[in-house]
C-alpha cells in the first residue's frame, strides 16, 4: 500500500506510465485487425472494465452520491467524450486516412488544451510551456514523416483527417472539462465516467452488428480486450485523471505527444519493426519538449 501511496503523488510517472499503455493500445489496435472489430473492441473493453470496477466502485459511490449527483451531468458528458466517443471516431477516421496522418494531428491536441484553457478558464500559458509543446511537435513530425521533409509535404488529407480532428477536439474538451468534476475517490470517478463510455458504445457497435461488418472475438481477441480494459480503459484514465489533477491540464496536456514515442516503441519490440535514427531523434525532441515545459513550475 505505502509504494502505491507514494505512486499517487508522483505525476509525472503516472502520466508516464498513462501514454506508454495508450501507446500500448495503438500496437493492441494494429494486433486487432481480423480478431475482433474495433466498434465491438470498444464496447467489449468497456463492458469488462464496468465489471471489474462496480463491485469494487460500489461503497464509494454510495458514500460519494451528495457530490456525484449535481455533477452527474459533467461527469457523464466526460465519459461519453473522453472514454467512447473519442476512440470510436479514432476508429472511424482510420477507415479512410493513415496512421501517420492521424498521428500528426493528434500531436495538435496539447496545443488545443492551451487555447481551451485559455478561452474557457482565462489560464495562460507561459512562453516555456509553448517553446516545449512546440519541440514535441517537431518530434512527432520526424517520426511520422520518417525523418524526410518530402514524405511530409506528400501527405494527402480527407475525410478521415477532418473525422480524426473532431476526436482530437473532443479529447481536448474533456482533458480540461475535467476540472470541473467533484473531488472523488478514483473508483468512483473511473464507474461513473466509464457507464458513460459503455452506454456511448452501445449504438456504434449496434451498427457494426446490423451492418453486417461486426467481427466476433476470437482467442486473440480476447486478449486485446482483457489488456485495453486493464490497462488503456482503466489504469490509464485513473492515471491520466489523478495527473491532471496535480499538475493540471496545460502541463499534464504536453506527455499526450509521448503516446507516438511509446507506440513506436512497443511495435518495435512487439511487432517487429525496425528502430531507424530518425526514431531516435523524435524520441530525444519529445521528451526534451516534454521536460522544458514542466519548467514552468505551477498548476495551470
Amino acid at each position: 500500500m505505502a509504494i502505491i501511496r507514494w505512486l499517487w503523488s508522483q505525476p509525472y510517472l503516472l502520466l508516464i506510465l498513462t501514454t506508454a499503455m495508450w501507446g500500448g493500445n495503438a500496437v493492441a489496435g494494429k494486433m486487432a485487425v481480423s480478431h475482433i472489430s474495433p466498434f465491438l473492441l470498444t464496447l467489449s473493453r468497456w463492458g469488462f472494465a464496468m465489471l471489474i470496477i462496480w463491485p469494487l466502485a460500489w461503497p464509494h459511490v454510495r458514500r460519494e452520491w451528495p457530490k456525484i449527483r449535481p455533477a452527474l451531468p459533467i461527469m457523464l458528458a466526460l465519459g461519453a467524450c473522453g472514454f467512447a466517443l473519442f476512440n470510436n471516431l479514432l476508429y472511424v477516421s482510420l477507415q479512410y486516412t493513415s496512421a501517420i496522418n492521424v498521428t500528426i494531428l493528434q500531436a495538435s491536441m496539447p496545443l488545443l488544451v492551451f487555447v481551451l484553457n485559455f478561452f474557457f478558464f482565462q489560464i495562460r500559458s507561459s512562453a516555456v510551456q509553448i517553446g516545449g509543446l512546440m519541440l514535441t511537435i517537431v518530434g512527432v513530425l520526424a517520426i511520422a514523416s520518417r525523418g524526410s521533409l518530402a514524405n511530409l509535404i506528400a501527405l494527402d488529407f480527407n475525410i478521415g483527417d477532418l473525422i480524426n480532428l473532431g476526436a482530437v477536439v473532443l479529447y481536448g474538451f474533456y482533458t480540461v472539462f475535467l476540472r470541473k468534476k467533484p473531488e472523488l475517490h478514483w473508483l468512483s470517478n473511473i464507474a461513473i465516467m466509464g457507464i458513460a463510455g459503455l452506454a456511448m458504445s452501445l449504438p456504434f457497435a449496434f451498427y457494426d452488428v446490423v451492418n453486417g461488418s461486426a467481427i466476433f472475438p476470437d482467442a486473440t481477441g480476447w486478449g486485446i480486450i482483457a489488456y485495453t480494459a486493464i490497462g488503456p480503459s482503466i489504469l490509464s484514465q485513473v492515471f491520466w485523471i489523478r495527473g491532471m489533477e496535480l499538475v493540471g491540464s496545460n502541463r499534464g496536456g504536453i506527455f499526450y505527444n509521448m503516446i507516438p514515442v511509446f507506440g513506436t516503441l512497443l511495435a518495435i519490440v512487439i511487432l517487429g519493426e525496425k528502430f531507424l535514427p530518425y526514431h531516435a531523434a523524435g524520441f530525444v525532441l519529445v521528451m526534451g519538449g516534454v521536460w522544458i515545459a514542466q519548467r514552468a513550475g505551477r498548476k495551470l
